[in-house]
């Protein structure tokens, strides 16, 4: 998998970057770049089923908020969205040559871990800009990946995100990575990856940002095998 990421996303990046700069254009990069991401889970032996496409609504930006237990859930989850999106991650991998102005030039959006509040709020509007531009959004509510698997306490962030915005929620819940590849380990092993899409959140049917919070997780809860369920 990291062969196939270096090695076809240094040729993407050398080539596709001054073309979609000079274009202004970075759609077809995006459209490579998820070609080598889905090529890249494929050689290491992951299959990814994907579920509940169709709960996306069409012509709408939407937030994406998944369960986080491993590295390899972004390559999973990301390609199995619709159309372009944009992603709230470390601000340390804006700093990888060539694939940081790639996702500097795609709008993604660095998200400082422990940031004061000016920062937190930069990120926020980076990130309701990119929606404004028809981009959708994928955050990965927890903040960091489960030790255990199982789902854990999300981050109030992204719900101010959602209010502010008024964009729909997606939950999703993925499933089978965390075994696949562990919180500090960098072995892969190949199996099947779950995605599934729920039912849109609406910001505007909620009275507070705790509530949705609370109506986003429950959602993914539930969807989760039983061994990633949150322990009660």
């Amino acid at each position: 998998m990291l062969f196939v990421f270096s090695f076809f996303g240094s040729i993407a990046g050398v080539i596709g970057i001054p073309i979609s700069f000079v274009l202004g254009n970075v759609r077809r990069l995006y459209k490579i770049s998820m070609w080598i991401v889905r090529t890249g889970v494929r050689a290491a032996g992951i299959r990814v089923e994907v579920s509940g496409t169709e709960h996306v609504p069409a012509g709408q930006s939407c937030i994406f908020m998944c369960n986080h237990v491993s590295n390899l859930d972004p390559p999973v989850v990301l390609p199995a969205i619709p159309g372009q999106s944009s992603v709230l991650l470390k601000q340390e991998l804006m700093k990888i040559p060539i694939l940081g102005t790639a996702m500097r030039m795609a709008k993604f959006v660095p998200v400082e871990r422990g940031a004061k509040r000016d920062a937190a709020a930069a990120s926020v509007t980076a990130a309701g800009e990119a929606l404004r531009s028809g981009l959708h959004i994928l955050v990965f509510p927890e903040g960091t990946r489960a030790v255990d698997g199982r789902l854990s306490k999300f981050k109030k962030g992204p719900f101010f995100l959602a209010q502010q915005t008024g964009a729909p929620v997606i939950p999703v819940a993925v499933s089978g990575t965390q075994t696949m590849m562990r919180k500090g380990s960098a072995a892969i092993t190949p199996g099947v990856a779950k995605v599934e899409m729920l039912t849109p959140i609406f910001p505007g049917e909620y009275g507070s940002r705790e509530e949705m919070l609370r109506a986003v997780y429950e959602a993914i809860a539930e969807a989760l095998p039983v061994g990633m369920k949150p322990v009660e």
